[in-house]
């Protein structure tokens, strides 16, 4: 069964199509701009299983489809690895109405939608998410962008595509690991916006884990329906937007501080997400029921709930050190998404002893 959930963003607005066997259907691109050449881009793991899949489609709309073929990780979103796109659109002679196709995870998708808001000042291009949490999150709302070393996302810009396509089909494929990472992307929804949502979640957490695709077909669409939501009522995150990275800010830290690629992003925001938890009980918006429930359907996801050392001479102040490199800190002062009670999240600061304490206790 196909769905579609909409984006309402005026002349923003574009839909998310779920389902099966999208990437073979010609209908799921009836609609795109139209041109003669586009340019799918993928990584080293994914264009080899669906690529050719993916051409063969859009052979029927464009004289031309360009493949570009990206190194695999974390650790290559980059300048370098973005420059990668930009020299394949010059080589190929690709004008300003040329449509980039991003297949592949979080990482493509970030990439592709940041060369596209910046090849020749902005072309079209559509996300193909091809992992569990690029589906449920990062294909969604328009954050575009490349990571640099002393902060992730930091360089990039908002920029909608004109489609996201979510091919359950490419779940399939998915290692475990990469499955329980998407899965912390899909848990965040429900402590900061719908608590029916975590009931299912908890129910459901073994089925999803084991591919059970009905499950993955609901989680996926409840996900989506939430972004949509929220990204609906503030597009370039000037207020609650911002829910939408709880976990992230201590997630964040863990990525930049164990190095790019060596936890997956789901894996740092689970745990960036007990961390969260802890801080939202110190500063008594919780209470300690709530952050077992959480903390217990996190591991029960396959995520780490204990936080890395990071620094062996001071653990905590380099945690502190990389979160203040954070896009929501304002004025050197680090902002948190915290829960506010079950279902509802709010952005505010914690006095620095106290985030001491929760990373030492974490």
């Amino acid at each position: 069964m196909r769905h579609t959930v909409s984006i309402a963003l005026e002349d923003r607005s574009y839909s998310i199509e779920i389902g099966a066997g999208l990437l073979s259907d010609h209908a799921t691109f009836a609609g795109l701009s139209e041109s003669s050449s586009a340019l799918v881009v993928s990584n080293e793991t994914v264009a080899p299983l669906y690529a050719q899949r993916l051409q063969q489609t859009l052979a029927s709309r464009y004289k031309t489809v360009h493949l570009v073929t990206l190194p695999d990780g974390e650790q290559f979103k980059t300048w370098q690895t973005l420059n990668t796109i930009f020299d394949a659109l010059l080589q190929n002679n690709c004008d300003r109405k040329t449509v980039l196709f991003a297949l592949g995870g979080g990482v493509v998708g970030d990439m592709t939608g940041f060369a596209a808001a910046s090849y020749m000042r902005g072309v079209p291009f559509v996300q193909i998410p091809t992992t569990l949490l690029a589906q449920v999150d990062s294909s969604v709302g328009g954050k575009t962008g490349i990571n640099h070393p002393l902060g992730k996302n930091m360089v990039g810009a908002f920029y909608q595509p004109q489609l996201v396509v979510c091919d359950l089909d490419t779940l399939k494929t998915l290692p475990e690991r990469e499955i329980s990472a998407g899965l912390a992307e899909i848990i965040k929804y429900g402590p900061i916006a719908d608590m029916a949502f975590l009931d299912w979640m908890e129910s459901h957490v073994h089925a999803l884990r084991s591919g059970d695709a009905q499950a993955l077909a609901y989680a996926v669409q409840r996900s989506c329906e939430i972004k949509a939501w929220v990204v609906g009522q503030d597009e370039r995150e000037a207020g609650l937007r911002a829910i939408l990275n709880f976990g992230h800010t201590f997630g964040h830290a863990i990525e930049a501080g164990l190095g790019y690629g060596k936890w997956l992003h789901g894996e740092a925001v689970g745990c960036g997400m007990v961390m969260a938890a802890h801080l939202s009980l110190a500063l008594g918006l919780v209470d300690s029921a709530f952050v077992e429930r959480l903390t217990r359907l996190i591991s029960a996801a396959g995520l780490p709930i204990q936080a890395p050392v990071l620094d062996e001479k001071d653990n905590a102040g380099k945690y502190l050190e990389l979160m203040q490199v954070d896009k929501k800190a304002e004025a050197g002062e680090i902002r948190f998404i915290l829960i506010d009670g079950p279902g509802k999240a709010c952005v505010r600061g914690a006095e620095l002893n106290v985030v001491r304490q929760v990373i030492a206790s974490c």
